[in-house]
């Protein structure tokens, strides 16, 4: 009985053996070792330009042959983190900024090039960033013109000395978030009368355009800044840091496919070409997600 179930053995891995070495797997080849090269998990944030973004880079990767999964709007980044950690998400669209000061709160690296160069080191060991987009979508302080005009603001600096009288709102997270509640007390010390808690976007704005809050954090890729005429306060001591667009991968998915894949999105990307995305998504039909970004990845070649 022993030799027949030596011989059973020494033949399957003859014909694994085999197998192996006539695969037609494409991510074979170049996977990392430890990893799979099978189906890649892509999520997203609460927000549609990561919600575009992800769906721009799960459409990109299906097109070289790698099967995906879609997971998108997850929540915020301080929920979505979890599922990255654990493995249950492989992939999502992320800021360099931002994802530099949540695992690092004391971060100093304000300008784009050193906050990519800082986040290598402060990333769990299973994360990896592959190459960032020049394309920029920073948090920031936006008043409504009539605001901006009757405390003559241009800058969170002029802001200051009202922000006793301001109802700030955004996204609930930004109470803890180092460039958030604490950052702007900290930096600018500028403490607001209260805070409002509200979901990122069309909310946002609305509660700006109806008084209900008088400041708000909106992104400034945001196409409601230009349809509403919002206007962005400047922030000279940089209170809010570079926010590059990066995918962050989980490093055993990272092929030299997924790679190369995901970094051409990103040469490709850049603020004004945001901005028209955004603009896209905001258009009186609504558009899918899945049409904006299938459109996009056809112009550029992708």
């Amino acid at each position: 009985m022993k030799r027949v179930i030596a011989g059973v053995a020494t033949a399957l891995a003859a014909t694994l053996a085999v197998s192996a070495c006539g695969s037609s797997d494409p991510l074979a080849e170049d996977t990392p070792e430890g990893g799979s090269g099978d189906t890649i998990t892509v999520g997203s944030a609460n927000f549609p330009e990561s919600q575009l973004l992800a769906e721009i880079y799960a459409q990109a990767l299906e097109a070289e042959g790698v099967t995906v999964q879609r997971q998108h709007d997850l929540g915020s980044r301080e929920k979505y983190m979890d599922g990255l950690k654990d493995g249950s998400i492989d992939l999502i669209p992320e800021y360099t900024g931002v994802l530099l000061q949540f695992f690092d709160k004391q971060a100093p690296q304000v300008e784009s090039e050193e906050v990519y160069a800082a986040l290598p080191d402060a990333l769990p060991e299973n994360l990896i960033v592959l190459e960032k987009a020049e394309a920029e979508d920073k948090d920031a302080v936006v008043v409504t013109r009539e605001t901006a005009e009757k405390w003559n603001l241009k800058s969170i600096e002029d802001l200051v000395p009202h922000c006793g009288e301001v109802v700030f709102g955004g996204p609930p997270e930004i109470q803890e978030r180092a460039d958030g509640i604490p950052g702007l007390e900290e930096t600018y010390d500028c403490t607001f009368k209260s805070f409002a808690a509200l979901e990122p976007g069309a909310i946002t704005t609305k509660a700006l355009l109806d008084g209900t809050v008088q400041a708000a954090d909106i992104f400034t890729t945001d196409a409601a800044i230009e349809a509403n005429d919002l206007v962005v306060l400047e922030d000279p001591k940089n209170n809010f840091a570079a926010q590059n667009v990066v995918p962050l991968i989980n490093k055993d998915k990272a092929s030299d496919t997924v790679k190369e894949t995901l970094n051409a999105v990103s040469a490709k990307l850049d603020t004004d070409t945001l901005l028209e995305l955004n603009a896209a998504l905001n258009a009186p039909d609504k558009p899918e997600y899945a049409d904006v970004a299938k459109e996009w990845l056809a112009e550029v070649g992708l």
